[in-house]
């Protein structure tokens, strides 16, 4: 077995990454076979289809050209290998976030119509809808990953350093798609969401998805394309960049290169296969939406942490780590193993923490929603002081789990592959963590068609507890990402400081990035000053698009009064275009950031360049849970006072409520997850970059 596994691992890698998309197909072909509803249902699942398809059209095309660009500059930066990696990486994670979109806008009505059945028949409707977009992105980079690296080997004679090296090339593709995702879709879903709910809700005093609200369909076209394509492409990088990292890794710190090479796409394989049978194990009984989506990822973890350890034993049992500054070497297959328990530990805590932090049943959003009784600023205030605190825990949980799996692996290099591990193992749950995401924007559509379709009121019941569901498995799926992006970087980093000692002819240990040296500390001032740049001209972006969006909604009612007689139609076309012009200009700058900054450090000195490296990936870690943990609280505070809560809706409190969730919003989905992405492209261009700079 453990010949075979290591002589046959790319084809076990194939082959598991081809059930997930032979699942993805199946399931989207039963999907689309039940009934979508009645016309008026299908009218309004067909224009939030055409909006998310016309600006993920004119998305694919501005990065296309951005792509063009950079394709060319590999060639000459790198080779014409790692250059057709970057367009296979780019091609798979744009194909992945579109096509899981393009089922998520057609799931929306089909489950919205089996809500007349109850929460059993709409649970099952819309996660089916999330597992096929999670399915494809960890099948369509397992695919990637595993394709073109043995096909590389196959070409240089089996030389695992030229097919790893051109797999960084699939990752940056990878990154490149991931970092305007989710910035443009963020830009676009939160600049409608705040012109809906500022002249909606507060001006108008119409509830949230009333057909009488011009922004309503950009709202939920923004659903789509921002946590539904922006999740599917984040998580489709993180996973391909993380694989890539550990195989390089592997190969340059041990002379078993084969074995440590292959390792991670075997994992990611088994692991395919414990999430397709989690899948199945979702089910609802006695009405716990909650406990049905969390049971098969439970059991997906379980079958996967099972698995891990005959597959560890069969590749690993005769690699050894040399302790460093001893002579004592230690078998490795069984503390590797512990480093994949390890993974999925971190996944757990991360979940229940991000959990706490967001959900209305604890303290913490709580406390902000009490807070918005005494009015708009205490609520601002402890929104924020939420997101503060919520960044403590899951520091705690990192660093343990860093620590742990680098001790367990010997410590030094070779502790760096042990981190590497147990990633891999955190993102062995990817496939159903992003089927929990794109969970969201589809009960959040199917709300809005049972609201502005008129349907009965125990429809709209059922599709608010599955919404109110959706919304914290969105939040703590965005932990889960944040987690994952800070141990990719980790793991692309010691790659980074690898390749540079590799190309200068240096030994690694004479390669110290130290405090006191002034081009590091320097480079850590800029990568701090990158990730609050970032954050701020994304932030900015959601602020100007939003205006035009609240101008627009005025005009409306203002120029035609028969849209809240309800005598005459809105039009829900121009904020459509509106938010999808301004997302397209907006996010060219910012996403450019975290490849035109480390170039040009680098250029100028490699010691800076690390140092940029280090301060993004402790700074960008804190903002991010800051933004995301600190939004969630805003978001559900106003949600836990639409349920009743301090005076309900209409009050004071109520008011306060929506003026922090519009804070919020450009906080948890666009600055927030974006940062992620940018960590990671960040490094991988650090990579890339080193022939220039030695």
């Amino acid at each position: 077995m453990s010949s075979f596994l290591t002589n046959h691992g790319v084809v076990v890698a194939l082959v598991c990454g081809a059930c997930a998309v032979v699942y993805g197909l199946v399931t989207t072909r039963s999907l689309l076979a039940l009934s979508p509803g009645n016309e008026r249902m299908q009218s309004i699942s067909r224009a939030v289809q055409q909006g998310a398809g016309a600006y993920l059209n004119r998305q694919y095309t501005t990065i296309a050209f951005v792509g063009v660009i950079l394709f060319i500059a590999l060639i000459f930066v790198q080779n014409i290998a790692v250059a057709c990696g970057f367009a296979l990486g780019g091609v798979l994670s744009g194909s992945a976030g579109y096509i899981g979109m393009t089922v998520s806008v057609r799931a929306n009505a089909r489950v919205a119509e089996a809500a007349r059945g109850g929460v059993a028949p709409a649970l099952s409707v819309a996660f089916r809808g999330g597992a096929i977009t999670g399915l494809l992105v960890v099948g369509l980079a397992l695919l990637g990953a595993a394709g073109y690296y043995g096909l590389l080997t196959a070409v240089f004679n089996d030389s695992q350093k030229t097919g790893v090296d051109a797999l960084i090339g699939v990752g940056f593709g990878g990154s490149l798609i991931s970092v305007f995702a989710r910035l443009g879709g963020g830009i676009f879903t939160k600049a409608a969401d705040v012109g809906a709910d500022l002249v909606g809700k507060i001006e108008a005093g119409i509830p949230e998805d009333d057909p009488r609200n011009p922004a309503t369909i950009a709202d939920n076209v923004g659903d789509n394309v921002g946590d539904c394509a922006g999740m599917a492409a984040d998580l489709f990088e993180t996973y391909v960049v993380s694989a890539v990292g550990v195989m390089l890794l592997g190969v340059l710190t041990f002379h078993e290169a084969t074995r440590v090479a292959l390792y991670p796409l075997v994992l990611g394989a088994v692991a395919i296969i414990a999430s397709i049978i989690g899948t199945f194990a979702v089910r609802s009984r006695g009405g716990n939406v909650e406990r049905a989506l969390y049971q098969g990822l439970v059991l997906s973890g379980a079958i996967a942490a099972g698995a891990f350890a005959p597959i560890t034993y069969w590749m690993m049992r005769n690699l050894s780590f040399t302790q460093v500054g001893s002579d004592v070497n230690t078998p490795a297959w069984g503390k590797l193993y512990l480093c994949s328990l390890i993974g999925i530990a971190v996944t757990a805590l991360l979940f229940l923490i991000t959990d706490y932090y967001t959900s209305t049943r604890f303290s913490s959003v709580k406390k902000t929603a009490r807070a918005s009784v005494t009015g708009h600023a205490t609520n601002i205030i402890q929104g924020f002081a939420s997101g503060l605190q919520a960044t403590a825990l899951p520091a705690l949980v990192l660093v343990l789990g860093v620590f742990g799996s680098w001790k367990l692996a010997g410590g030094g290099t070779t502790g760096i592959y042990g981190i590497g591990v147990a990633l891999m193992a955190q993102l062995s749950l990817t496939g159903l963590i992003v089927a929990l995401d794109a969970f969201g924007p589809i009960t959040d559509n199917a709300g809005g068609i049972a609201e502005m379709a008129d349907l009965p009121h125990e429809v709209r019941n059922v599709t608010d507890r599955l919404d109110a569901v959706g919304n914290t498995t969105k939040a703590v799926t965005k932990g889960y990402a944040i987690g994952s992006a800070v141990l990719a970087a980790v793991v692309l980093f010691a790659g980074f400081r690898q390749e540079l000692a590799d190309h200068s002819h240096k030994a690694i240990e004479a390669l110290v990035f130290g405090i006191n040296e002034p081009p590091v500390l320097i480079g850590l001032i800029l990568g701090g000053l990158m990730v609050c740049l970032f954050a701020s001209l994304s932030i900015e972006a959601v602020g100007r698009a939003g205006g035009g969006v609240v101008e627009e909604v005025r005009r409306q009612f203002r120029e035609h009064p028969g849209i809240m007689e309800g005598t005459e139609d809105p039009d829900y076309a121009t904020c459509v275009d509106i938010v999808t012009r301004t997302a397209q200009r907006e996010m060219i700058l910012p996403s450019l950031l975290p490849i035109g900054l480390p170039l040009i450090v680098g250029l100028i000195d490699e010691k800076a360049l690390g140092g940029l490296l280090i301060g993004v990936i402790v700074v960008g870690f804190f903002f991010a849970v800051l933004m995301t943990a600190g939004g969630g609280a805003w978001d559900n505070a106003k949600k836990l006072i639409e349920d009743g809560a301090f005076g309900g809706k209409g009050s004071d409190a109520h008011a306060a409520g929506v003026t922090g969730d519009t804070v919020g919003d450009p906080f948890k989905d666009t600055a927030g997850p974006a940062i992620n992405p940018m960590i990671k492209v960040a490094n991988i261009v650090a990579i890339l970059i080193i022939p220039l700079i030695t």
